[in-house]
Formats: C-alpha cells, structure tokens, sequence
C-alpha cells in the first residue's frame, strides 16, 4: 500500500519531466521552405518587387489616373509634375498609365511563353529520358538543332513567319525556350528513373504513364520551377526587345518594349519617355532574379548544403 502511495506520489513529478522532453513537431514543408529563403537576402525583397508589380498589373484598370490610349497633342512631352508624375509622351498620353497597364503585357509575355514551353518541353524530355534508345536519339537530335539557333534571332524569325503581333511574339519566345525544358527535363528524367522505388514500380506492372506523372513528374518538379522562374525574366526581355524592334506588341499598345521604341527619338529632348518604361523592365526582371535565387535556395537540396 505504502509503494502504491509513493509511486503516486512521483508520477506528478515524472509527468512534466516526460512532457520536456518531448521532441517538438516537424516543420512542415511550407516552413522549410520560407526558412530557407530568409537565408537568401535578396530573395524577401526580390519577391516584393515582383508582388508590387502582379498587383499593380491586377489593378492597373482602376489605378491608373488617366486614359492610356487617349492622346492630347497640347500637352506633349510634358516633363514629371502632379498631374502626370511620369511626364507625358510624344502624343501626350499619361506615361505612368501606361506603364501600369503595360506590366499587365509584360507579365503576361514572360509567364504565357514559359507556361506553354514547360507545357510542351517537359513531356518531350520525359519521354524522351523516359524511353531511351532510338527516340530518345531522334528527339535529342531535333532539340540540338533548336538549340544551335541564337534565341532572339530564332525568335524573330518565327515571328518574321507568323507576323508581328504580341500573341505571335509570345509564340515565338515559347518555341525558342522549348529546348532548355526539354534538355533540364530529360536530365531529370534519367537521374531519377535509375531510382529503386522506380524499379519497384515496374515490377509491380505499374504502367508507365503512371510512373511518369505519379513518381518522376514530382521528384523533378522543383528543378523545373526553379528553371521556369528565370526563364519568365529572359521571357519577359526577349518579348521587349521584340516589340522593340517592331515585332512584338503594335502601337498604340502600352507594351513596355514598344514605348521603348515609339520614346528613343526624343531621348535627348524628353529623357523620361524611356527612363520609365526602361526602369520598369530593369526593375521587374531584377525582382525575378533575385527571388529566384532564394527559391533554388529553398528547393535545390544541394544549393541548401552549400
């Protein structure tokens, strides 16, 4: 009876002891991953930059303080003051509504291009890494005969085929970037296939559409993200320099790229026409690196080690 009291007794004292010493939760995935980016010092302000300029681009329709198509030929080539903080261009329309309009394009250009080259290239590189042999001999040779093209002068020359519009210019940047997916993809492909829970899968007759969107797509997905996120900035350039060079968005659309070129006669006379618009690009496509550079960080295993 005594020993029944005294062990009684202790087990208040042993019950906080236990409770100590519990091991606490695992982070979960998402906390990783943010842990791991704050390592990064530019990848919190790189993914400001690019949230300012989604929001931005969202509410551009309602934000902007004037008409970006209306024209006013008494107030041309205004320099920055109240009522258009961002002057006004050769045609006196308001530049900084024009530019917020214009990161609606921009944006659209550089995640449109990338979304349809990853929609295209990923599977080609798969099946290709997948499948191996002839077909992987013939796709690989088809993809080094793209890749043996400059991208911009492949680009304009897709355009040069299908005709200067802003949709055949996002076309064309897809097609040019469908190679780079395709190469990283097939490279994933076969690193991971040579895995034994893959072999595991073919013994247990599992088909090989399954393994490859079930087992392979999700173990090479964050190399592809982190691809996707850089190839949106080289998008987003390569799609302004084509409306820069009239191959692109047409006037008088407020695509960044085509002020560029409608504003670089009055460079001298009216700096702010391109200073803007320009800064903008710089701005946006910096963003994008830099946030970037903090996502490998959170998703490449062997950058977090390093």
């Amino acid at each position: 009876m005594s020993s029944d009291t005294n062990l009684m007794s202790g087990a208040p004292q042993v019950l906080p002891a236990f409770i100590e010493a519990a091991p606490h939760p695992a982070p979960s995935r998402k906390q990783q991953i943010l842990k791991q980016m704050r390592k990064s010092k530019f990848a919190l302000p790189g993914g400001a930059i690019v949230l300012l300029f989604i929001v931005l681009a969202l509410l551009a329709p309602w934000i902007a303080p004037h008409d970006p198509y209306a024209s006013d030929l008494t107030a041309m080539l205004l320099p920055p003051s109240v009522e258009h903080p961002f002057g006004t261009d050769e045609l006196g329309r308001d530049i900084l509504s024009r530019v917020l309009v214009g990161a609606r394009l921009s944006l659209t250009e550089g995640l449109f291009s990338v979304c349809l080259a990853m929609v295209i290239g990923v599977p080609v590189g798969m099946i290709s890494g997948y499948v191996g042999g002839r077909t992987d001999t013939i796709i690989m040779r088809v993809i080094d005969v793209l890749l043996a093209f400059p991208g911009v002068l492949l680009a304009i020359v897709i355009v040069s085929i299908l005709g200067p519009n802003l949709v055949n210019a996002m076309i064309a940047v897809a097609i040019y970037t469908v190679p780079i997916f395709a190469r990283l993809a097939r490279g994933s492909t076969l690193s991971v296939k040579e895995e034994p829970y893959i072999e595991a899968c073919h013994s247990a007759g599992m088909r090989h559409s399954r393994i490859l969107l079930r087992h392979i797509l999700p173990n090479i997905a964050n190399t592809l993200l982190v691809m996707g996120t850089l190839r949106v900035a080289l998008a987003i350039l390569t799609a302004s320099s084509l409306s820069f060079l009239g191959l692109g968005a047409q006037a008088p659309s407020p695509e960044w790229g085509a002020m560029l070129a409608a504003g670089r006669n009055y460079m001298l006379i009216a700096p702010h026409v391109v200073i803007f618009p320009g800064g903008a690009i710089v701005l946006l496509v910096l963003g994008i690196n830099l946030f970037q550079d903090g996502l490998r960080l959170a998703l490449d295993p062997k950058m977090a080690e390093r």
